[in-house]
Order: C-alpha cells, then sequence, then structure tokens
C-alpha cells in the first residue's frame, strides 16, 4: 500500500457482464482493464474486480460509493452485514432525491440504508477520462467526523489528484448535482451559436442559483464552499467538457428531429 495504514488490495464491485464471450470481471482481472467501459486505461494491478457484492464488502472499513442512486437500496441491503463495525461511507453519486418531506442527500439515503454509518461525498472538477489518464486535476471532501475526513483525504490526495476537504456535505453534494443542470442551459447556449459571452453569463448566473437554491434547503452551507472545485472549478468543466453540455447541444442542433433521449444514446 502507498500508505501503512492502508490494505494493498481494492476490491471493486462489478456487474457481471459478458464482453466477447468473457466475463467482464475475468478480462479486469487478467487485462487490469475495464476495457467496456474505460477502453485504453490500465488499472492497478491491486485493484480486483469481484462480481459478488457480498464478497467485494466483507470486512470493509471504507466503502467508496459510484453507482446510480436508484441502485442503492437494493445493494445496501445486501452490504450491510457484511463490512467491518467501524466501516465509513463515501459517496461519488452525483445527484439528489425526493421524497414526500422533500429534497434528500444521497449521503443521507446511503446514511440510513447502512443503519447509521458515517457516510462523507467527494466532488469536483474531475472528467473520468482525464482522470484515468493521470492528468492533474482537483477535488473537493465533503465530511461531518473531522477524523474519517482525515483518513479520506489520505486515501483519495495524490500528487496528480489534489483533495481539499471542508466540513459541508450538503454544499459538496448539491452542488455536484445542480452544476449538471446549468450545464444543460450552457449546451443550448452553444447549439444555438450565441457565443462564450452569453455562455459566460449562463455560468454566472448558474453559479448565483445553486448558491441560492442550497442555503435555501441547507441553510448551513458555507459561502466558501461554492468556490472549491465542487463549486466554481465542477460547473465550469461541464459547461465546456461534461455530456450534459454535448446532449443538450446536440439536442438544438437536431432541430426537433430527435428526442433528448435519443441523442443520449
Amino acid at each position: 500500500a502507498k500508505l501503512s495504514h492502508l490494505d494493498s488490495e481494492v476490491r471493486m464491485w462489478v456487474f457481471e457482464e459478458m464482453v466477447d464471450g468473457k466475463k467482464l470481471s475475468d478480462i479486469i482481472n487478467e487485462e487490469n482493464e475495464n476495457v467496456k467501459y474505460l477502453p485504453g486505461i490500465k488499472l492497478p494491478k491491486n485493484v480486483v474486480a469481484v462480481p459478488d457484492i457480498a464478497d467485494a464488502c466483507r470486512d470493509a472499513n471504507v466503502l467508496i460509493f459510484v453507482l446510480p442512486h436508484q441502485f442503492l437500496g437494493a445493494l445496501c441491503s445486501q452490504i450491510q452485514g457484511q463490512v467491518a463495525s467501524d466501516c465509513i461511507g463515501i459517496s461519488l453519486i452525483k445527484g439528489v432525491h425526493f421524497d414526500d418531506s422533500g429534497i434528500v442527500l444521497i449521503s443521507e439515503l446511503i446514511k440510513a440504508d447502512m443503519g447509521g454509518m458515517d457516510v462523507s461525498v467527494l466532488m469536483g472538477a474531475n472528467l473520468a477520462n482525464e482522470v484515468a489518464e493521470g492528468a492533474f486535476s482537483e477535488s473537493t471532501i465533503g465530511y461531518t467526523n473531522q477524523d474519517n475526513g482525515r483518513l479520506l483525504h489520505s486515501i483519495f490526495n495524490d500528487k496528480s489528484f489534489k483533495v481539499n476537504s471542508v466540513a459541508d456535505i450538503p454544499g459538496v453534494e448539491v452542488c455536484g448535482a445542480l452544476k449538471n443542470v446549468v450545464a444543460l442551459g450552457a449546451g443550448f447556449v452553444d447549439g444555438m451559436g450565441l457565443g462564450d459571452n452569453s455562455k459566460a453569463a449562463i455560468i454566472r448566473i448558474g453559479l448565483m442559483e445553486m448558491k441560492k437554491f442550497t442555503q435555501h434547503f441547507f441553510p448551513g452551507a458555507r459561502d466558501s464552499t461554492f468556490f472549491e472545485s465542487c463549486g466554481v472549478a465542477d460547473l465550469i468543466v461541464t459547461c465546456y467538457g461534461g455530456r450534459n453540455r454535448r446532449c443538450a447541444e446536440a439536442f438544438i442542433r437536431a432541430a426537433g428531429t430527435k428526442t433528448f433521449e435519443d441523442v443520449e444514446q
């Protein structure tokens, strides 16, 4: 392990699929590459693909959640009895949930489904391919428990992946969801050919709206969080290089010949 307090093996749950007649988990473990979802990128040999969710999480001290949030409930019920008693979690899931009481953070859903586990969040200007290629980027951890925040910082922080930690889970997490809404506006501007000045206005107004929305529903969210990587930096990169921006631009350029669902394919 890079650090003495960390285990050298990283187990990664993989939803089993067949790729060219072979199990995806076998391909990852034999070739150190996720040929379907991250082709061309070699994974470290200590990353082990495990197709059984219970086996992947057994006796784990730290769980990293990176999956569509609609699957959380079913998976957490299989995980809860398998992890170590001191296990903590961190969510990289971008989005929020709504129920009869209003807006609910994904980290709160995980915490509830995992029997009260402490759950932090990580969000930032982190386009996956660039991170995988080792290009420098920054990110933000939002935490409640300071000791857990320090542990998670030691896990993620690296010379090519600079992490700053803040005691503001709602601010960090909601930024990660709302920037995608603003990116749609940026894509519409690009599709209509309105230019960079208009796009800059969308980004500025969007950041102000993100702040207003977040602090309305979560009054404890800090002003400074919006100037972290999870805020303005993630907003900028998503409005220029993100998938939501590209889909919105393609939708406008299709001029009614395609639905938004079509351009997302």
